[in-house]
């Protein structure tokens, strides 16, 4: 994808310069954890990090994450300690396997699990927005990845493989419950499925493992996320219940044979955070959505799910992963007993410990992209799958450039959008805007998006020619969209001005916007913003915050 470095106007024809992106995000708890050696901070992958699944191969673990419209698809991460993380690249990384046009941005992939089994690896997920339930497989996995294999028997979402010590391999799942006759909203129930992993298709008729959760007499909602393991001798079957908000929670389930009956633990939930005061100090909350791993030295771990508002449930940086140890109390798996905050700092497993990561994903850091490389960093994703090559690195001189299309922020198709997560609720994001002469009539700048209705957007505005004369003067402009599009703030950009720096800033719920000129200062621009139209208590979905480098034509 590299491009020519040149000067010239040719080579910018048509296309958007950008340079050196620069993110900074600051968590309060970093200057609290005194002794990293022995200790680490929660969350493990901060930002937008839903519905982690989680493998062990030896002495390496693996991670992956729901991705929904953003593509590539299901972030893998691989680490051998369980806290430094280090992004390996996609799993759906081909537009063959993950097409994603007229999606939602809180549609697409859900809930994805990864397992290792012959020396294979499998990814098994739903695309409630295309092709259903499906899985893949690969040698390795930073890829390739095969191609999707289907799996219509599926009714339902969040599939999930177990291998079992027999040889025999299965499905379980989120699905309708019996007879697909729900007894009150949010019924559902949990199936399994045999497979042959021979010809890689399911081989029977499903069984009902559980009917509606815990206790289907106190009519408990959205039971889901199911993973099967084996400890001991027995099976366990753990799952999410109670919708994804506040009530979340994850509840665990015993049997002696893998096809039932399930009894489910008297202590359950086995994590959540429902039922603590809200007037704690940084609370998190929306606790689920587990996945298990047994270390190497026998220590068993749980990656979940969890938020961080910032005040009354508002949150930008979407569901976040967690980690927490497991422990066996009476042969049943606990996380947290009742009434127990999730801790921030917590002891590191008995593991070595990593290096860290190029990109941190937790605590207080910063990290700029110079754009020097052949491909884009790994944390960058494009809005759905695009279809044509709108983008280009030009490594030798250190810019991304980004061709304007006529696909605005509000399209559910594919913008010129190249974005990251924001990680962090007190954070700053900037970029260099270069000026060229062959800059097309276009809208170009910095924004922060959480779908298609809730975004603000700081931008330079290149006016179309009229009546044959030359192009205006440029324009400095700030826009908002809380459902319906709102300008906020304009003013001219100075014509000798060659480029400018474009910088978000958030703390909390207020969002701020600066500009600087070549050889200037910092100015803000427009008065302080609501942040919390970037929540999804405001904007509703599944999402957490990007920020990153957009460009449109003018229409």
């Amino acid at each position: 994808m590299a491009v020519s470095a040149r000067r010239s106007t040719g080579a910018f024809e048509g296309w958007i310069e950008f340079r050196s992106f620069h993110y900074e995000g600051h968590d309060a708890y970093s200057a609290e954890l005194r002794s990293p050696d022995r200790q680490y901070l929660n969350p493990i992958l901060a930002g937008f990090y839903p519905d982690p699944s989680i493998v062990r191969v030896q002495d390496d673990y693996y991670l992956v994450n729901s991705s929904f419209a953003w593509y590539p698809g299901v972030p893998i991460f691989h680490s051998r300690d369980l806290v430094n993380w280090t992004q390996t690249g996609h799993v759906l990384d081909r537009p063959s396997q993950l097409p994603l046009d007229g999606a939602g941005v809180s549609r697409g992939i859900f809930a994805p699990t990864i397992r290792f089994h012959n020396g294979r690896f499998y990814m098994i997920t739903t695309s409630v927005s295309g092709p259903g339930n499906f899985y893949v497989t690969a040698a390795n996995p930073a890829g390739p990845w095969s191609d999707p294999v289907p799996l219509p028997e599926i009714d339902g979402i969040d599939p999930s493989f177990f291998f079992d010590d027999d040889g025999r391999a299965y499905i379980v799942h989120n699905g309708r419950p019996p007879a697909n006759k729900p007894l009150y909203s949010g019924h559902r129930a949990l199936w399994l499925l045999p497979f042959d992993e021979a010809s890689g298709k399911v081989s029977g008729p499903r069984l009902l493992l559980v009917n509606g959760g815990t206790d289907i007499k106190k009519q408990p909602v959205w039971i889901e996320g199911p993973h099967l393991l084996k400890h001991d001798g027995l099976y366990y079957l753990i799952a999410a219940e109670g919708g994804t908000a506040e009530q979340h929670s994850e509840v665990v389930f015993r049997s002696k044979t893998v096809n039932g009956p399930y009894e489910p633990y008297a202590g359950n939930p086995i994590l959540t955070q429902r039922g603590l005061t809200e007037s704690r100090k940084d609370p998190i909350t929306s606790t689920g959505h587990a996945d298990f791993v047994e270390t190497q030295r026998g220590e068993w771990w749980a990656v979940f799910l969890g938020c961080e508002p910032y005040r009354d449930g508002y949150f930008n940086t979407g569901r976040q992963t967690f980690l927490l140890p497991v422990k066996w109390v009476d042969g049943w798996p606990v996380i947290l007993g009742a009434g127990q905050a999730v801790p921030r700092i917590v002891n590191r497993p008995e593991l070595p410990l990593s290096a860290p990561p190029r990109l941190p994903t937790q605590g207080t850091f910063s990290v700029t992209d110079e754009f020097r490389e052949s491909a884009l960093p790994f944390e960058y994703n494009f809005l759905r799958t695009p279809s044509e090559p709108w983008w280009r690195l030009a490594a030798k001189q250190g810019s991304l450039l980004i061709r304007p299309r006529a696909e605005d922020l509000d399209t559910v198709h594919n913008p010129s959008l190249i974005a990251r997560r924001q990680q962090h609720a007190h954070f700053a994001a900037s970029v260099e805007l270069n000026f060229h002469a062959g800059d097309p009539p276009s809208d170009a700048g910095l924004v922060a998006f959480q779908n298609e209705t809730h975004s603000f957007f700081l931008g330079v505005r290149v006016a179309e020619a009229k009546n044959g004369e030359a192009r205006s003067g440029r324009t400095l402009f700030l826009e908002k969209r809380n459902g319906a599009k709102e300008d906020v703030a304009g003013a001219a950009i100075p014509a000798p001005a060659t480029g400018v720096t474009l910088k978000i800033e958030g703390e909390g719920a207020t969002y701020r916007f600066f500009y600087r000129l070549p050889g200037g200062a910092w100015s803000q621009f427009g008065a302080d913003q609501d942040g919390t139209i970037l929540s999804t208590k405001t904007a509703d979905g599944f999402v957490g915050t990007y920020l990153g480098m957009f460009a449109r034509l003018r229409r």
